[in-house]
């Protein structure tokens, strides 16, 4: 065994986090974290992981749960993709696969929302093959441990820290080595002010010999987000409101939401564009009457600036009924899974004194 493996397991085998997939393992949890914590931190991933297995504790559960159930259970957590991709993978593991996951790499690849190193991640630490998991923890870690000059992320970058990475990890033990250098990553090799002190592989390290800790890894410019602005109706009916489904691809599919969409050249203003949305997406005429609230939310390749508007119908209009339109008391709204800036529409339009009518 590698001598950095050796310190790096050593160490884990003291400090490891104590995570609830951890202390109760199995396949099932493994899946549901390793998804949960694609693009997000553990300490953000805890509380909806709790309330996720709690409501739905097996695999069974889940893969027979409907999407609205799931996507409601998920909310707050983002990248919903997620969240169905997970949903789907329940549905085919108990369909094709007797309800266990593959133990090939490449067979749980083909999973929905499974790529490489989730993969990698699951086989390591659930059959214990000796696949590195380089997630964005390792990357930085083994960068800074080569000392490598490629910018992080970048195909040389990863053809360099996987060579390297595959002469480290053991064939004992190789889901323990990937959650410790997860581990240390997220505890000591930090992306800023490493407390490169209490580095068990520091002995080892390039970046801390030269002293260019805090300036490796080296990291792609990122190109400024693009930003859109977009109109929403809260169209009123009585003490009731209009909401609608999204569709089941695209941003926040199978969302609720409060009807609108994006503000065009060819539109005067926001409320031109409110209207012009709701006649093409629902065939009715509004007219927004009172300005409600500004809301600003940025996405992985956008940032978005919201303006919510009360609306009414007009003339004698009639909601078509469809499965993807819901007319619902504000009170009742916290009923519908929905994304952070509609959820906080939600929540504040609940709170206006016609609501509780």
């Amino acid at each position: 065994m590698h001598p950095i493996t050796q310190a790096l397991l050593a160490w884990y085998s003291i400090n490891a986090r104590k995570l609830p997939w951890r202390s109760q393992p199995n396949p099932y949890y493994i899946l549901v974290s390793e998804l949960m914590l694609q693009q997000t931190r553990v300490e953000t991933v805890l509380p909806y992981f709790q309330r996720f297995i709690s409501r739905f504790p097996t695999l069974k559960n889940l893969a027979q749960a409907s999407q609205q159930d799931v996507l409601a259970v998920w909310e707050g957590l983002g990248y919903y993709s997620r969240a169905r991709n997970l949903h789907k993978t329940a549905q085919l593991l108990l369909s094709e696969h007797g309800g266990r996951l593959p133990k090939d790499p490449a067979h749980l690849a083909d999973l929905p929302g499974i790529g490489p190193y989730t993969a990698a991640a699951i086989a390591s630490i659930v059959y214990n093959a000796q696949e590195p998991a380089l997630d964005a923890n390792l990357r930085r870690v083994l960068a800074r441990l080569t000392g490598s000059q490629e910018a992080l992320g970048s195909s040389a970058s990863n053809k360099v820290l996987l060579a390297f990475v595959s002469q480290l990890i053991p064939a004992e033990r190789p889901g323990d080595f990937n959650q410790a250098f997860m581990d240390l990553g997220a505890m000591i090799c930090l992306p800023k002010a490493p407390t490169c002190i209490s580095c068990p592989i520091q002995a080892w390290c390039q970046a801390y010999a030269l002293g260019l800790q805090d300036k490796l890894p080296l990291r792609p410019k990122k190109a400024s987000l693009p930003l859109v602005t977009v109109g929403a109706a809260i169209i009123r009916l009585d003490s009731l409101v209009l909401i609608a489904r999204r569709p089941q691809k695209g941003l926040l599919a199978g969302l609720w939401e409060f009807p609108g969409g994006k503000l065009e050249p060819q539109d005067a203003d926001i409320q031109a564009c409110i209207r012009r949305e709701i006649m093409e997406e629902l065939q009715l005429k509004v007219t927004p009457y009172q300005f409600f609230g500004s809301y600003c939310h940025t996405y992985t390749h956008f940032k978005l600036s919201l303006e919510a508007w009360f609306c009414r119908l007009d003339a004698r209009q009639t909601i078509p009924e469809r499965s993807n339109l819901a007319v619902v008391k504000p009170l009742d709204l916290e009923n519908y899974p929905m994304g952070k800036v509609d959820r906080q529409i939600s929540r504040e339009l609940a709170q206006e004194p016609w609501a509780s009518s």
